[in-house]
């Protein structure tokens, strides 16, 4: 519930909306869910965010984190999803970590997710203002990716995933 309370104020505050999800946070209802998993190029906006993120993790004396395709696959459905519904969300979580533990050897999963923000540095540096967000990007992972995609109305939705092999 604190969770909640935070994001609402910090969505009213940015006027921007970012989410942030872990398996050790939130339970979800969905019994199955086929992941509609696509090839997609990679952008000039997710490279910078992968390498802020990675800098950012470096600047803290963490490792830095090693894109996956098949992490960018189930970042890449879920981003499409919520362009699809028009609305930043982490419905089916428990689909997608259960598909990266399952193909990708995954023994922990969270992802962030965001809505809004134009550039990489603006979303990267709203995930490290939330502590939810820090929390997943400060995390003890060893690959990540993320995928970015604008609606139709030029907005970009993000989703970052973490995970630990």
């Amino acid at each position: 519930m604190k969770l909640f309370r935070k994001m609402t104020l910090l969505v009213l505050v940015m006027s921007m909306t970012l989410f942030s999800c872990s398996t050790d946070s939130i339970e979800d209802e969905v019994d199955a869910l086929e992941l509609k998993l696509t090839a997609a190029s990679t952008k000039s906006i997710e490279i910078e965010i992968l390498n802020l993120i990675n800098d950012y993790r470096l600047s803290k004396g963490l490792n830095p984190l090693s894109d996956m395709d098949i992490i960018k696959s189930v970042a890449n459905s879920h981003t499409d999803y919520m362009v699809e519904k028009n609305t930043v969300s982490h419905d089916n979580f428990y689909v997608r970590s259960d598909y990266l533990k399952s193909n990708a050897g995954a023994q922990k999963v969270s992802e962030n997710v965001a809505y809004g923000f134009s550039t990489a540095e603006g979303v990267v540096d709203a995930w490290i203002e939330s502590e939810a967000h820090r929390i997943n990007l400060e995390g003890d992972f060893t690959n990540f990716d993320i995928s970015a995609e604008k609606n139709e109305d030029g907005r970009w939705y993000f989703t970052n995933i973490f995970i630990s092999i």
